[in-house]
């Protein structure tokens, strides 16, 4: 029944199901894209024709943001000719929310229809060449979370049991954004992306560490929900803006105030990637 929970504190279809009708019988109609903002990266909010609005603590089955950058609502509207569903503020594992409730929003977003899913972060620079306040373009990851959304019981009707993620960043739209990009003469590094569970930020070790193993920007988030849209068939990009130096050479100590900061005064330009994405997709 809804609402109960297994042993394992797994989410069934039904809650699932759940959550997206009790949308769809209050006014949200078939999604084209589905879009998940970051910290600090609301801006894209503006270019939305905002047709419903709710938030996270209103919607059945949804976790409420704990984080106060994050404002915990979930928005329906159009964009440049599409119908978009966009959550701004995301949940986190370290907040204490199993995987199945990090990845809930993206799953009602397949079940609404969403044929893409464009999701952003803040993230600490790694790669000594990338600059401070400009935009990665994620093209793999690598995921030291320690749990996996797809543990348990799988979703029969979302996927398979053992999904590839050979490309869990689809080419097409990675592409699309690569053109744009040129186009509008942004800066879009492209590269690496290792999710971590955080709260804290790293030590210096950790960030050499993750530095060796092949990372070019660390984040605490985007990566359980990749898995999740990999396992529906859903293609999903990703971009990081990147808030601070994660080079132990060059390494200052920072805030996440600091690092909110960077993401808002620089988060322009994802919104005019996003934007004209939305447009071509």
């Amino acid at each position: 029944m809804a609402g109960e929970r297994s042993k394992t504190n797994l989410f069934n279809m039904i809650e699932i199901q759940e959550s997206a009708e009790w949308l769809s019988k209050r006014g949200v109609g078939k999604v084209d894209v589905g879009i998940v903002l970051g910290t600090g990266l609301h801006g894209l909010v503006n270019k939305i024709k905002v047709l419903k609005e709710f938030s996270y603590s209103m919607i059945p089955n949804f976790p409420i943001a704990t984080v106060e950058f994050h404002f915990g609502k979930l928005i329906y509207g159009e964009m440049n000719g599409k119908k978009v569903l966009a959550c701004v503020g995301r949940f986190h594992y370290y907040e204490g929310y199993s995987m199945d409730e990090v990845v809930l929003p993206v799953r009602v977003m397949k079940l609404l229809g969403a044929n893409a899913i464009l999701l952003s972060n803040a993230a600490g620079a790694l790669n000594p060449d990338f600059a401070l306040g400009s935009l990665m373009l994620i093209d793999d990851h690598i995921n030291l979370q320690p749990e996996n959304p797809l543990r348990g019981p799988n979703h029969d009707d979302l996927g398979n049991r053992f999904p590839d993620m050979l490309e869990p960043y689809n080419k097409r739209l990675n592409g699309l954004l690569k053109d744009i990009a040129a186009e509008k003469g942004i800066t879009l590094n492209e590269g690496v992306y290792v999710s971590v569970p955080g709260p804290n930020l790293e030590t210096r070790a950790e960030y050499r560490f993750l530095r060796t193993i092949g990372a070019d920007a660390v984040g605490m988030s985007t990566v359980p929900e990749v898995i999740a849209c990999v396992h529906m068939g859903v293609p999903c990009c990703a971009i990081s803006i990147l808030t601070d130096a994660c080079d132990p050479a060059r390494l200052k100590k920072t805030s996440i105030q600091e690092i909110i900061a960077v993401a808002e005064s620089n988060e322009t330009h994802l919104t005019d990637l996003y934007s004209e994405l939305v447009a071509r997709i």
